[in-house]
């Protein structure tokens, strides 16, 4: 008697592009200098990688308009819920340094990096994908000598 294994179906070619992408922005946000950029970096991150999610998961209905990706995580991970919310904190906060009404502080920016990897690594784990560190010592690393005060 022969056992049959389920392998998971082969994500498309965008899932793997977007969790890429938003690999790539963690690692640029490392290397920003500017504490705004930083954090534009990180909050591209884990919007690229919930958007990943939802390529591989979602199935779009043409009744429903258009919604934010946080509004839709938790429908398809019910599990992501807490991340949806706080990201959609931090998409606001966001909006307000683009308007310079304030600036992040490092701790701000550097705290949505490390959040965004954690983020990155449960999309993965949900795509059933491998986990590695994106960063591993990257952030302490990138951190410049004048931002560490």
């Amino acid at each position: 008697m022969s056992t049959v294994t389920s392998s998971p179906t082969p994500l498309a070619t965008g899932v793997l592009d977007l969790i890429d992408r938003s690999r790539g922005c963690l690692l640029e946000a490392c290397h920003q200098q500017d504490v705004i950029e930083r954090y534009r970096c990180a909050q591209l991150a884990a919007l690229r990688a919930a958007a990943a999610l939802l390529a591989a998961r979602s199935r779009r209905n043409a009744r429903s308009g258009p919604r934010s990706v946080w509004e839709v995580v938790p429908t398809v991970a019910p599990e992501l819920a807490e991340w949806a919310i706080y990201f959609t904190d931090t998409g606001r906060r966001g909006q307000i340094f683009d308007r310079g009404a304030q600036r992040p502080t490092v701790r701000e920016a550097d705290d949505l990096i490390r959040a965004g990897e954690t983020f990155l690594g449960l999309v993965l784990r949900c795509l059933g994908l491998p986990m590695a560190s994106v960063l591993g010592a990257g952030l302490d690393a990138a951190v410049a000598p004048s931002m560490a005060r």
